[in-house]
């Protein structure tokens, strides 16, 4: 396939699944939930934190984690007390268990505290074209209090070669705008330029497949690969592709 022919292609099934519809059989809904910045990013990045696995599986905790908050995140992150903390020990998503969660909601206050939220905390770090080594600082900073050692493995570092899906998908529901009801486009100091594709099995597969990667492993210099290839079709929103490589996958076993 040309490159013409990629492009009009990739395009077509871009607007085929970055529709609202999406949003029904994807764990970007409970964010949808809220209405608030901060309730938003916060709920989006424990959303996306245990993103991996069963979708409905993934949907269903993460539901369950917003009650366990109170379905008002923000406030809970700012204020809890030691005491409430204690009924966060019963949620658990594959490894992501109890602990890890009681560590995350301590780690998101002191960003809030000292760093003036998520969002500032990304940018500060921010590359002209690249989100990667922001990530790696976030984690750096986010885990500089003190802290459990196991719950580390589930922030991902770019910067020791992972292609860190999870992140990348949260920031792609935070940067892009919100014109097609998907994503939300909140944080306007970021540029979807920036973004990198979340790089999983199936969007990894399809991508393969249409010639766009090479490397076998899914690992950061895969996606290094993947986004040279979709800066190239749209050095704008590389990103928006993302509907399209998982869709292939997903709903049409590409």
């Amino acid at each position: 396939m040309k490159k013409a022919e990629l492009k009009e292609f990739l395009d077509e099934k871009v607007v085929q699944y970055n529709n609202p519809k999406f949003i029904e059989s994807d764990p970007i809904q409970i964010p949808h939930q809220f209405n608030k910045k901060e309730d938003i990013e916060i709920s989006g990045f424990l959303t996306a934190t245990i993103a991996w696995g069963n979708r409905k599986s993934i949907i269903n905790n993460a539901t369950r984690l917003m009650v366990l908050l109170d379905n008002s995140p923000f406030d809970f992150v700012l204020n809890h007390k030691e005491t409430d903390l204690e009924k966060l020990q019963s949620f658990v998503h594959r490894t992501f268990n109890g602990n890890d969660c009681v560590q995350f909601i301590k780690c998101l206050k002191h960003i809030y505290l000292n760093y003036s939220g998520l969002e500032d905390l990304f940018a500060k770090h921010a590359e002209t074209d690249s989100l990667q080594k922001s990530i790696s600082n976030f984690k750096s900073t986010f885990f500089e209090i003190e802290h459990l050692q196991r719950t580390q493995k589930h922030v991902s570092d770019p910067l020791k070669n992972s292609a860190a899906k999870r992140i990348n998908m949260f920031l792609r529901w935070m940067v892009r705008n919100s014109n097609t009801g998907v994503d939300f486009g909140i944080w306007k100091s970021l540029s979807p330029s920036q973004l990198s594709c979340p790089l999983d099995v199936h969007s990894g597969n399809v991508s393969r497949k249409l010639g766009l990667l090479k490397r076998k492993q899914n690992d950061a210099k895969a996606l290094l690969e993947l986004d040279t290839a979709l800066r190239k079709l749209d050095p704008k929103d590389p990103v928006k592709y993302d509907f399209a490589l998982f869709g292939l996958g997903i709903f049409e076993g590409f």
